[in-house]
């Protein structure tokens, strides 16, 4: 049964204003991207079992079903002894053996010690442990080197977390450490944010399967097996729609699938072309569009709207515009489906240019770059390739981090503090 979708606002979000749509309008990157994530619905919960939760998004604050240690054990091999006996050339007799998991019944007495191991709970009347190494023994009697003091090498019982303690908190995508502390809190099962389910929509007439036959002019539809692979790591499950060719029929055959999805994501045809006919398709089945220009490069022709409940992401056809437009649009869109916490703007990192910039139009630039880090903990350095055509993969697949500049940003020298995002 597919649960219900419902709407959840992100506290960090204002409202963003509302702007003019006409085409010759351009929205600003942060003002975009609040936009987007201004009303997204949560994608619904389900329970996922311990062995595949890694990766998964949790969806509600989890809590310790056992204290760790429940009881209190010894963190070394040695004597369980009460410290008060414990005074250097001491001897104690071994009244009895305590392995982990084998528990002794003997409550240690003046004068006695119990053999225990890493891990061994500790014995009634015992409070400190003697290391094997501090200890000479003969038959059932050990002679002490060193003094004990109450508590030493002891972990107490809730030492690392008692009965009732959040042990992760909902919103957190999960990792292998994560997963090994819920099992140590008990959990088997987790209750985990359903995976979205995104619809990948390449448009083009130009566009061909890698392995199909191709025409001279044509190309390989890479760039919806990047963005669907791209998606997929963030925490979604992107499903490859047919490509819609360029007449409405073949678009409107397409789009029939979307509203099983919890977000569309168009790649291409949302431009001002002949046959860029995504729009007037989408406007066809009842799409309520917000923008579809921004003031970004690469990335302008970006389309967002809803068809009901539905999201709706345009993104630009070529490859490198739209990869860039998932990181900044996309990828939040999906975490905050998810239940994470998503910012308004995008996570920068402070780095130093490793060349110069020249001076930035009216749109915002995120220039692919290489990127080197300081041997030294410092600032790491960035490197922008000397070409940023949107349609060159292989620079886009070198890169290693996006750097930022703002609308109208005057030249900058080598050497001069940038903003940058990195990328996996």
């Amino acid at each position: 049964m597919r649960i219900q979708k419902k709407k959840v606002k992100l506290s960090c979000i204002k409202a963003a204003p509302r702007t003019p749509k006409g085409d010759h309008f351009m929205l600003d990157v942060a003002t975009a991207r609040a936009r987007i994530l201004e009303n997204i619905p949560f994608c619904g919960q389900e329970t996922t079992p311990l062995t595949q939760a890694c990766g998964r998004v949790l969806a509600q604050d989890l809590p310790a079903r056992r204290a760790n240690p429940p009881v209190g054990v010894s963190a070394m091999d040695g004597y369980a002894a009460r410290a008060a006996d414990t005074n250097p050339g001491a001897v104690l007799r071994v009244v009895g053996e305590a392995p982990a998991g084998h528990p002794s019944g003997q409550t240690v007495q003046t004068g006695e010690c119990v053999r225990i191991f890493t891990g061994s709970q500790i014995p009634d009347g015992a409070d400190t442990i003697i290391i094997q190494e501090n200890v000479v023994r003969e038959g059932d009697r050990i002679t002490l080197s060193q003094p004990g003091k109450p508590g030493q090498f002891i972990r107490a019982r809730g030492q690392d977390f008692d009965r009732g303690d959040v042990l992760v908190r909902a919103g957190r995508r999960l990792g292998a450490r994560d997963i090994g502390l819920a099992a140590a809190g008990g959990h088997v099962w987790l209750p985990t944010a359903r995976r979205p389910r995104v619809g990948v929509l390449a448009t083009g007439d130009e566009i061909t399967l890698p392995g199909d036959p191709i025409a001279e002019d044509g190309v390989f539809n890479s760039a919806a097996f990047m963005v669907s692979a791209f998606l997929d790591q963030a925490g979604a499950e992107a499903i490859m729609l047919p490509v819609a060719r360029d007449n409405t029929a073949s678009l409107a055959q397409s789009l029939a699938h979307a509203r099983q999805m919890d977000m569309l994501v168009t790649i291409g045809g949302a431009s001002v072309g002949t046959y860029d006919l995504v729009r007037s398709a989408l406007d066809e089945v009842g799409l309520a569009l917000d923008f579809w220009k921004i003031a970004m490069r690469p990335g302008k022709p970006l389309l967002s709207g809803r068809l009901g409940n539905t999201p709706v992401i345009g993104l630009p056809g070529n490859p490198v515009a739209a990869f860039v437009c998932s990181v900044v649009f996309v990828v939040p869109a999906i975490q905050a489906m998810m239940g994470m916490h998503v910012s308004p703007q995008p996570q920068t990192e402070a780095a130093i240019l490793a060349s110069a910039v020249r001076e930035n139009d009216e749109r915002q630039d995120f220039l692919r770059a290489t990127l080197c880090e300081d041997p030294q903990g410092g600032l790491p350095r960035v490197t922008p390739f000397a070409r940023q055509d949107s349609a060159q993969l292989n620079i886009l697949a070198q890169s290693q981090a996006l750097v930022l500049r703002p609308p109208h940003a005057p030249a900058q020298d080598a050497g001069t503090m940038c903003h940058m995002i990195r990328l996996g």
